[in-house]
């Protein structure tokens, strides 16, 4: 075969190559903004979308959970400080303020510290991608809180065990700039049936049952949010009403309250906020809790 009939050939093979290649890896201004999601492109990539404005609840306007805001803001502060911090699991009832304690201590700190801390968030979905990420924020030359909503697996679902060797038993473990925040419905985040079906089908049930729990103990805080009480629910109405100064009076603003809690049959923040954003439309009056 002569020269000048290879080239179209070789022309053809490079341009196969070069889509099959393994796209460049990029990097992202991390200095754009304070709080970022990661969305994953597969199990290896994934890049980082900056959030101009947090939709957060203030610090002020969380009721019932002092004790959970003081021990999880404390932790952040130390990790802030470049002091040793860990990683936290807030779980409970649904509705209780757990993502929200979390992005209102981000904000509270990012207060106090000169460099700001980054907030980013992974969703569940993307948790196998999770060691891409890590390798990103490890260069980033800024500490972060890495944050996972509602976190919890099921029983076809095997990303935990990445989970676990990422956050502390694999060779490289947590970047020392990266704290790891996740709220769960579930304290062990696994299924009753799924660790009960262990038990049963292992050689060992004990030891079966203890490496799917220690999924949780790679948490070093562990912080419980309860249902709540008539009292509470009415002042994280209270709460809000006066923040966003909308004018109603407490004894009618408390007989509505007490109406929208029973037709919803549950009393929580999240209910106690739908319950102000129906209250505030009525008044024709604009809310909005984002940055």
């Amino acid at each position: 075969m002569e020269d000048q009939d290879l080239g179209p050939l070789l022309k053809r093979i490079a341009d196969a190559l070069d889509r099959i290649a393994p796209l460049p890896k990029t990097t992202t201004d991390l200095s754009a903004a304070d709080a970022y999601v990661w969305h994953a492109d597969g199990p290896d990539s994934g890049h980082l979308e900056p959030v101009p404005a947090v939709n957060r609840v203030p610090l002020g306007l969380l009721q019932g959970i002092d004790d959970q805001a003081d021990t999880l803001i404390e932790n952040t502060r130390r990790f802030a400080n470049g002091l040793p911090a860990n990683n936290a699991l807030l779980w409970g009832a649904r509705g209780t303020g757990k993502s929200s304690l979390v992005k209102a201590a981000h904000a509270e700190i990012n207060e106090e510290a000169e460099n700001g801390l980054l907030l980013v968030e992974i969703h569940r979905e993307d948790i196998q991608s999770l060691p891409a990420l890590l390798s990103a924020l490890r260069d980033s030359g800024r500490q972060a809180i890495l944050f996972c909503d509602d976190l919890s697996f099921d029983n076809s679902d095997s990303s935990y065990k990445s989970l676990k060797a990422v956050l502390e038993g694999g060779i490289e473990g947590r970047p020392e700039n990266v704290v790891f925040y996740a709220t769960s419905n579930r304290r062990h985040l696994l299924p009753r049936d799924m660790m009960e079906n262990e038990r049963s089908t292992a050689i060992n049930p004990s030891e079966a049952v203890e490496e799917k729990v220690s999924l949780s103990d790679r948490f070093g805080l562990w912080l419980g949010f309860h249902n709540i009480n008539q009292d509470t629910f009415f002042a994280m109405v209270q709460a809000y009403c006066d923040h966003f100064d909308l004018g109603i009076a407490p004894d009618q603003l408390r007989a509505e309250a007490k109406e929208w809690s029973v037709t919803r049959g549950s009393r929580s923040g999240r209910v106690a906020w739908q319950f102000v954003q129906e209250v505030a439309g009525r008044l024709g009056k604009p809310i909005d809790l984002r940055d």
